[in-house]
This record gives structure tokens, C-alpha cells and sequence, in this order.
């Protein structure tokens, strides 16, 4: 059988490792560092200073404004990664000091996202490449019979994996996206399972994911929750909000190295077969008879769904990600965002013919991403004239939320057609880089 326990006690402190052969544990410090006070700066990112061509040969500095798609890496991020590559080995078999640390480093890592996302003490915590595969990941383990209940509003990730949900329109207001709920999952008898997204990656909406929680649970079902556009912004906790499972991705979490996380309650996940078949996920192989090999799978729902030497440097990064930001504090992050959101929201609604989507109105309360139309101009018009003639990088298309553009921009025209532009803010936003998109939308208005 393996294990996942190291065969020394290695300290991992800082990135500096301390071997003490007498024990047969490891020891993790400082998983959880405490917020701080407000008055932090934001964590810096790579690229800040990367300066783009421009028409006429002129290079400038890069607005990157495009992060809801794929957020810069924190240095701190950059930081860790190299620190732990000069170790870097095999996880949970090797008895080699490097290994040994690479283990110790990786399971720190988890213990790392648990704590970052308030998950409860028996949660298991998968890591995946990123939120898609969580999904496809959960969707593998549901229980025979198990039945979905998803809003169309979601992002193809927490839409598409489920074979054949009881879709939901879009709601026009919360409340109606509470009572929709309520009644599909009365209606529904055995297994079930609410998908919902925290936080809209098209409009930036948030959405009422504890009292979604709270009526799948009167009606004895489980909720999952896609967190990707929440975590880089709000902070999670889903013992308070009492979510079955949730799941997101390193690389909107400014952790660019291809790892994302699954977190939720270990039953379904221990009793589903695994996602990948392989080593690690298996506790025992033995060959029967001719042809037949007889496969004992790990009990532990970590192990199960880890096939294979899994993405050490992924988690790794993704850890500290979670780290730098709990250590810059909520406070800091939050009032950076909204006071940048703020002034590119307003500037919007002042440019004639450009017009914010939002699914529940001007007021409700949403993170730093913005989705428009531009009068007279297709998308993909918008973002390569932002691109070419002034150094900013936004997103433009339907934001792999087909159904919810299409329900946003109503279907017609060419805007309906092409989709939107997403501007989305991060923490390597500057009050310039919103400043120069708000000029640059003038000037296009202005041509046409």
C-alpha cells in the first residue's frame, strides 16, 4: 500500500528546511497567516512594467485589464515557485530528502487552500488543473441518479458537465433566482445537486449563493459553488456559508502555473471511482487469474482523484497565491477595487453609446468586471483597436457564458452576435490603466 506519509520530519519555514531524522512526521507552520492591517499595498504582480507596441512604432506600458480570463502572477507567486525548484522531486514515495520535502511542501500547499477557503476540517481538498476540470471531476462522482438543477447563467465549466440538468432561465432579480431553485429542487426526488456561480464572470454580479445554500439544503439537496471570479476578490468561507462543494482556479487567482482546487465533503468523492486510474490512486494491484488484475482504490478522496505525479509546483503557487492576499488583508484588496471599479463604471455610463450589461440593475453589488457595448462598433473591433492603438488588453466575445450574453444583448445585431468587451480588474490595475480605457472608448465613440 502507499502512503502519503513522509519518513522525516522536514520544517518548512520561509523555504528553509530543517531534516530531523528521529520522527516520521512533517511539521506545517504558518498555513493561515492572519489578515493584516488595511494599510497594505496590493501584492505586486510580474509584467507591471511590460511595455507593448503601438500604431506608429511607439511602445507603452501595458494596461492589462483582461484579468478575469487570466491574472498576472504575483511575484510573491514567482517568489515561492523558485524557491522550491531547486528540491524539486516525486510526492508521497520517495524516501529522499528532496522528496520528502517536495511532499511536505505539497501537502503544506493544501492545507494552505483549505484554510484560505474556510473549508470545514474533514473536507476533502482535491487539487485539478482548474475549475473545469473540478466540475467534470464532481460530475464523475455523483451518486447514481443524482439530479442537477443549473441556472443558464453559468460559465461552461459549472454548465456543460452534467449530461442532462434541469436548466434554469435566467432570473430577473435574486429572489427569483432563490424561489426557481426552491421549486425545481421540490419537484425533484433521490440525489440532487444545485450548481450556482458566487460571482457572474460576465457581469461581475454576485450572486446569493447562502440562501441558494440554504434551500438546497431544506430540500435535502447539496450545492455547488464555482468560485473562480469570487476568490481573486472576496474572501471565501464555506463552513460560514455552509457550501457542499467548491471549486476554482489558480490562474485567475494570480497563480499562472496550471492548478486549481475541488473542496467539499469527502463522501460522494470517496465512494465514486476515480477520476484518473493510476498510481497513487490505488492502495493495492494484485493479478488473479489469466487477464485479470484485481485494483484495491484508496479510500482517502485526495488520493483517489490524484492519479499520476500530480502539479507540485502548481499547488505550490496556488498556495501562495491564497497567502499573499490573506496576508495584504480583505480590507486593502477590496477598497482598491471598488474605488477603481468605480470610476471606470462612471465613465462608462458618461460615454454616449457605450452601455454596461448587468443581469439585476446598476446597484447590486459585484466585483471588479465590466462587460459593454460600444454603439456603431463589434467587439472584436473594440479590443484590437484598444490593443493596436493603445496598449490595453481587455476581452471580447461571450466569455464561455454563451446563454448569458446571449440573454444580456438579446441576440441581434452585430453585437449580439460577436459579444461583448470585458474589462476586469485586478491587482496590477492602476488608476491610469482605467483612466487610458476610459479615453480610448471616447476617442472610438467619437469616430463613428
Amino acid at each position: 500500500m502507499t502512503s502519503r506519509r513522509p519518513a522525516l520530519s522536514i520544517t518548512v519555514l520561509n523555504s528553509a528546511p530543517v531534516a530531523r531524522p528521529a520522527s516520521h512526521t512533517a511539521t506545517v507552520r504558518n498555513a493561515a497567516v492572519p489578515e493584516q492591517t488595511p494599510h497594505r499595498a496590493v501584492p505586486p504582480v510580474l509584467g507591471a512594467d511590460l511595455e507593448v507596441p503601438v500604431k506608429g512604432g511607439r511602445l507603452v506600458r501595458y494596461a492589462n485589464l483582461d484579468n478575469a480570463a487570466s491574472a498576472p502572477c504575483l511575484v510573491a507567486v514567482n517568489d515561492a515557485v523558485a524557491a522550491a525548484l531547486p528540491a524539486y522531486s516525486s510526492v508521497h514515495r520517495g524516501a529522499g530528502y528532496a522528496s520528502q520535502l517536495t511532499t511536505t511542501r505539497y501537502e503544506q500547499a493544501r492545507h494552505t487552500v483549505r484554510a484560505f477557503a474556510g473549508a470545514r476540517a474533514g473536507d476533502a481538498v482535491v487539487f485539478t488543473r482548474n475549475t473545469t476540470d473540478a466540475a467534470n471531476l464532481l460530475a464523475r462522482s455523483l451518486p447514481e441518479g443524482t439530479t442537477v438543477v443549473v441556472f443558464d447563467t453559468e460559465h461552461h465549466a459549472a454548465l456543460l458537465p452534467w449530461g442532462e440538468p434541469v436548466r434554469l432561465p435566467a432570473p430577473e432579480f435574486p429572489g427569483t433566482a432563490i424561489r426557481a431553485a426552491d421549486e425545481a429542487l421540490a419537484a425533484i426526488d433521490g440525489p440532487k445537486l444545485l450548481v450556482v456561480t458566487a460571482a457572474s464572470n460576465v457581469t461581475g454580479e454576485l450572486w446569493p449563493i447562502a440562501a441558494l445554500a440554504h434551500i438546497a439544503h431544506r430540500h435535502g439537496a447539496r450545492i455547488f459553488v464555482d468560485a473562480a471570479q469570487l476568490v481573486p476578490h472576496r474572501p471565501l468561507n464555506i463552513t460560514a456559508l455552509d457550501l457542499d462543494y467548491v471549486a476554482f482556479s489558480g490562474h485567475k487567482l494570480y497563480a499562472p502555473f496550471g492548478a486549481g482546487a475541488l473542496i467539499g465533503r469527502p463522501d460522494w468523492l470517496s465512494a465514486a471511482e476515480p477520476y484518473l486510474r493510476g498510481g497513487g490512486a490505488s492502495a493495492a494491484v494484485t493479478v488473479g487469474a489469466p487477464g485479470v488484475v484485481d485494483t484495491e482504490w484508496s479510500a482517502d478522496p485526495e488520493q483517489r482523484h490524484e492519479a499520476g505525479t500530480p502539479n507540485v509546483l502548481g499547488a505550490i503557487a496556488l498556495a501562495a497565491a491564497c497567502d499573499a492576499l490573506t496576508a495584504t488583508g480583505w480590507t486593502t484588496l477590496i477598497a482598491h477595487e471598488e474605488r477603481l471599479l468605480g470610476v471606470l463604471r462612471a465613465g462608462l455610463a458618461r460615454i454616449e453609446g457605450v452601455r454596461e450589461l448587468s443581469l439585476w440593475g446598476p446597484d447590486h453589488p459585484r466585483v471588479g468586471i465590466v462587460s459593454f457595448i460600444v454603439e456603431g462598433w463589434t467587439a472584436r473591433e473594440v479590443a484590437e483597436a484598444l490593443s493596436a492603438e493603445y496598449g490595453i488588453g481587455v476581452r471580447d466575445g461571450r466569455f464561455c457564458a454563451h446563454p448569458l450574453v446571449g440573454h444580456l444583448l438579446g441576440g441581434t445585431g452585430p453585437c449580439g452576435e460577436s459579444g461583448a468587451v470585458r474589462a476586469s480588474i485586478g491587482a496590477g490595475t492602476t488608476a491610469e490603466h482605467v483612466d487610458r480605457l476610459l479615453t480610448a472608448l471616447s476617442d472610438l465613440v467619437s469616430r463613428r
